[in-house]
């Protein structure tokens, strides 16, 4: 390629070529260099322009200023009015000047106009730093300065000119005056100019305040301008000058606007030139390319056959002479001598296992005349064997000599490489096996309890919505058991885990044995296992299944001499086909299960449409106590409590009520079981207790006459270690406040936080009461250990003493033995007045019921007992 690029039919061509491109490159350039030139000129024109019109304008507001200079120089003493109207002259002319002011003494006093301008009057330019080299140069060059721009006092900048005042004095000599300063406004100076005019089409900076020239600081236009080769020129002012410079808006051309069209013309003169010679070049490297290929494809052919290792023979079928080149020489193992060869030395060469064939092979192809190709094993005189791949075809000479024209090439690479990779083949095949097996193991793991080998949560995860699915095609449907073994947490802290494995194990067994292949079994978690089977006409059968696995799991388990005992609760749910999402058998037979283990464990339940409404039911009811928490909708309701001898009121008992937004005041008994759940029990109290503290508060100075105060507090407000801490914050004074606590809270091992935490309330001056005594286990060490200072008798005690005389002993047995111990006894449910007087007969306190009055909101208490002190007055 390179040859035929510079080939020496084309050094004519290439000599023009340079000699082209040299002149079009210097052409090009002058062309720039024109182009560049025009430019500058047509920017200094329009810089020519302004500062024509600067030198103008600012000469002619120096030239009105210079005669109110001279008036002044006549009349030194002038005043205000006197100047101002002077001044007003001036402004009559077409101007850029802003205000005029006199300095007598360099303190300007005069101005004119005086509107807006009133911050100037009092400068003193001794004083001013930006104003004072100006002035006190004025004054020392007599001579008008130039400054600015500059910031004015006023407000704004402007051009000043300061024409320092000379009079004639005493003496004939001349006494400074002062100076007058001429202001001109920047912007409109600008404006007049042309500097603001956005057609100027170029870009100008102002360099040389304060008239020091190019020196100066720019004051007008960007810094780009001043950096970008531009025209320059110099504003001749008073006391100096300033430099103007220029540059075109969008920045000097890089490219003449002719470039393109210049070297288009350029471009076409070279074709007309190169054309010729380019033409000749062509056909002499014609002739000589055609001369070359044909000694390359030569080259080429042998140069293949040599690295390819290929060697050609030709067989004479008539003769049997055979010729060999010496690369058919060399896979023969035999001297590249050139000598003759025979059909002998290539039949005598083949391994005799593959000579029948390759033999067979050569006598076809020449019997049909038809395109022979064999592969065979050689053996070389020195033993090594070779293998050899031999293709030919059957042509006839001229004289119709019938011969055979081929090729012969060693494959023993080929075939060692093809043996490998077969047994490389086989190798990963095996590999290959292995991993499938690892993979199934990896995959039982994944989906399998590695303690008891059954199903885990994520197997039964994957079978569960395909489970109820086949089993609706088959005509029945899925049920699902949720097992969950009872007392396991128990075995688990007394034997041990080891212990607790073993009992899995032996769940697990019993499961599958139930099951057997009918069914699917899964350990999902913890003690809690899963059973899928199929129901068809008797929905009962996931019930015998149940029983069938409760009774087994109730049969003692040895583990190391000890015998173990559990039981299992299950819930069960069936797949009713209705549901979308079959996992939601698993969410049916949670709640059945839980319903079983709060009816007694070792038991079974059904998931139903009711149990459902009932969980949706108590999740609502959850749900509207947390919202009602947040809206303090729980209130404090008062019952009284009335001295059994006296019947004076001696206290009252603060009860939690639910003022509910739709069903009104509801009792305890509507959402306290569900607020246990929800673990807010001890919530309500506090808010019960706060509020409490507040009524007592009001009550007392109201001085309604409520001495006491009792509140409920349940078991867990007892446990929390922050109780004593909230209680001290309240500030309860001593004796006015009691504390009412279930019976079941004092067993007689019950905690040493609880019990420490009531003998600290009672340190804080709040009295202990225990409620409900009667319907709990509470003995009488516990009462002895607590002591209390009131017991109440609960209800269910109180009620049939006015019919039963064996009921009325037992509670005269317990006001008994409170006396002894020094407890006050309080009776509720005190329903009727001879209940009241049965009861104060066997040595009552204090009663409360409805007898005396009902549970009431404050407003309601405090109306009962001022009707009750009326009626008792009257």
């Amino acid at each position: 390629m390179k040859a035929a690029v510079f080939s020496p039919a084309r050094i004519p061509a290439a000599i023009a070529i340079v000699v082209i491109a040299v002149c079009a490159v210097f052409a090009d350039h002058q062309n720039k260099i024109v182009s560049d030139q025009a430019s500058r000129a047509d920017v200094l024109a329009k810089v020519n322009v302004i500062r024509a019109k600067l030198e103008g304008n600012i000469n002619g507001n120096f030239q009105l200023a210079r005669g109110l200079v001279a008036a002044v120089t006549t009349e030194p003493y002038m005043g205000q009015q006197r100047f101002a109207e002077l001044a007003s002259r001036l402004f009559n002319e077409e101007s850029q000047l802003r205000n005029i002011a006199g300095a007598p003494d360099l303190v300007i006093s005069l101005m004119y106009p005086m509107a807006g301008n009133e911050k100037a009057i009092g400068l003193d330019y001794r004083k001013n730093d930006q104003q004072r080299a100006a002035a006190l140069r004025a004054r020392d060059e007599r001579r008008p300065i130039l400054a600015g721009p500059v910031d004015l006092a006023q407000g704004g900048q402007g051009f000043v000119g300061r024409f320092p005042v000379f009079v004639k004095s005493a003496g004939n000599t001349d006494r400074f005056w002062g100076i007058v300063s001429a202001v001109v406004d920047v912007q409109r100076l600008y404006q007049a100019s042309g500097l603001l005019d956005k057609d100027l089409g170029i870009d100008i900076a102002l360099i040389g305040n304060d008239a020091l020239g190019a020196g100066g600081v720019r004051f007008f236009g960007d810094e780009r301008v001043v950096q970008s080769d531009p025209v320059t020129a110099d504003v001749f002012v008073p006391s100096g000058s300033w430099q103007i410079a220029a540059i075109p808006r969008s920045g000097w051309p890089t490219t003449p606007a002719n470039a393109w069209e210049f070297r288009a013309i350029m471009a076409a003169a070279a074709a007309l030139i190169l054309t010729p010679f380019l033409a000749a070049g062509r056909l002499i490297d014609e002739r000589q390319r055609n001369y070359w290929e044909l000694h390359r494809l030569s080259r080429r052919l042998e140069l293949a056959l040599e690295a390819s290792a290929i060697g050609v023979w030709e067989h004479d079928l008539e003769t049997n002479h055979l010729t060999w080149d010496d690369r058919v020489n060399e896979i023969y193992g035999r001297e590249a001598d050139g000598g003759p060869r025979g059909y002998s030395d290539w039949a005598g060469a083949i391994h005799p296992e593959d000579l029948p064939r390759a033999l067979a092979d050569f006598d076809n192809a020449v019997a049909g005349r038809s395109t022979y190709s064999s592969e065979y094993r050689v053996v070389r005189p020195d033993g090594e064997i070779r293998h050899v791949r031999s293709r030919a075809i059957f042509y006839q000479t001229a004289n119709n000599s019938p011969r055979m024209v081929g090729a012969e090439w060693d494959v023993t690479a080929d075939v060692l490489l093809n043996t490998d990779l077969v047994r490389a083949k086989q190798l990963t095949e095996s590999k290959n096996t292995e991993l499938e097996s690892a993979k199934a193991r990896i995959e039982h793991v994944a989906l399998h309890d590695s303690l008891t080998d059954l199903p885990n949560r994520r197997y039964l995860d994957q079978v569960l919505e395909d489970y109820a699915a086949k089993a609706r095609l088959g005509g029945g449907c899925a049920a699902l058991l949720h097992v969950d073994l009872d007392r396991f947490k128990h075995i688990n802290d007394t034997l041990g885990h080891a212990a607790g494995d073993a009992m899995l194990v032996h769940a697990s067994s019993v499961l599958k044995s139930n099951v057997g292949d009918r069914g699917f079994v899964a350990r999902i978690g913890g003690d809690e296992f899963i059973v899928l089977c199929t129901v068809h006409n008797d929905v009962a059968q996931p019930a015998v299944l149940a029983d069938r696995i409760i009774e087994q799991m109730r049969r003692p388990v040895y583990y190391h001499g000890h015998e173990c005992r559990f039981g299992v609760s299950v819930g069960i749910a069936i797949d009713n086909g209705r549901d979308a999402d079959a996992r939601q058998l698993l969410v049916n037979a949670d709640i059945a299960l839980y319903r079983a283990k709060r009816r007694g464990r070792n038991r079974h339940e059904f998931f139903s449409g009711e149990l459902q409404s009932e969980i949706v039911n108590t999740k609502r009811v959850a749900d509207e106590i947390l919202a009602g928490l947040e809206r303090n909708e729980f209130i404090a309701f008062y019952q009284p409590q009335f001295d059994a001898k006296t019947l004076d009121i001696v206290g009252v008992e603060a009860l939690a009520r639910w003022r509910h937004p739709e069903k009104g005041i509801l009792a305890p008994d509507a959402f306290l079981k569900t607020a246990e759940e929800l673990n807010v029990v001890s919530t309500i109290d506090q808010k019960i207790l706060h509020q409490s503290l507040l009524d007592f508060e009001a009550w007392s100075a109201e001085k309604i006459g409520i001495p006491r105060m009792s509140v409920n507090v349940s078991a867990r407000r007892l446990q929390d270690g922050e109780l004593l801490k909230s209680l001290r914050e309240l500030n309860i004074r001593k004796g006015t406040f009691s504390f009412e606590l279930v019976e079941s809270i004092f067993l007689d091992d019950n905690d040493d936080l609880v019990t420490w935490n009531v003998e600290q309330i009672k340190q804080l001056g709040i009295d202990i009461e225990i409620d409900d005594f009667g319907t709990g286990y509470a003995s009488i060490v516990s009462l002895l250990k607590l002591q209390p200072r009131r017991l109440k008798i609960d209800r269910q005690l109180v009620d049939p003493i006015v019919n039963s005389p064996r009921q009325r002993q037992v509670v005269s047995s317990i006001i008994e033995i409170g006396k002894s111990l020094g407890i006050e006894i309080i009776a509720e449910g005190v329903e009727t007045m001879k209940h009241a007087r049965l009861l104060k007969g066997l040595g009552c306190d204090i009663l409360q019921g409805y007898a005396f009055g009902h549970a009431m909101d404050a407003d309601a208490l405090r109306s009962f007992i001022r009707t009750r002190r009326l009626r008792v007055a009257s």
